[in-house]
């Protein structure tokens, strides 16, 4: 933001800043969503499957000497175990819960500000759209921090899990 607080519009503050932020977090908790929902189905899927594989009738023939049921079952086995992990590294469930519940903030927040309800009732203009920036700007940075955090016990978990490996 280039102008300051005394210049800026809340109409402008509202473009400029609110909506570009809501349109960002909106997107990202989509985006995660649908990473989260995609991982967290094929390893149901592939969970419900393997069962199954393993109690049918197995075959008679091989194919370049492999049991082609065990080969399934092993790689199905692979994929879930390698979906579950990127969850406990990615966290997708949490980023998507943060990027979705930050945007539907920002909303709430903007209605607030421009209909005078809430914590604006009883504010000046120049006192509410203050009070409105501070808000909104407190809301990003939590969600920055909350990302932060989350993002850095990904890693740190990934650290020790290599650590841990490697004695």
């Amino acid at each position: 933001m280039s102008e300051s607080l005394t210049t800026l519009t809340p109409e402008a503050y509202i473009t400029q800043r609110l909506e570009q932020y809501q349109g960002w977090y909106d997107k990202k908790a989509v985006a995660v969503k649908t990473r989260y929902l995609r991982m967290r189905a094929c390893s149901v899927i592939g969970g419900a499957i393997v069962p199954v594989l393993i109690n049918v009738q197995q075959p008679t023939w091989m194919v370049y000497g492999l049991d082609p049921i065990k080969v399934v079952v092993t790689l199905i086995s692979l994929m879930v175990v390698a979906f579950v992990s990127l969850e406990s590294v990615f966290h997708y469930r949490e980023q998507w819960k943060n990027y979705r519940s930050t945007e539907q903030l920002l909303g709430h927040e903007r209605f607030y500000f421009l209909s005078r309800v809430g914590r604006y009732a009883e504010l000046d203009d120049e006192k509410a759209f203050r009070t409105f920036v501070e808000r909104v700007e407190d809301a990003i940075a939590s969600e920055n921090s909350a990302t932060l955090n989350v993002m850095t016990t990904a890693s740190e978990t990934s650290e020790t899990g290599k650590k841990a490996g490697a004695s």
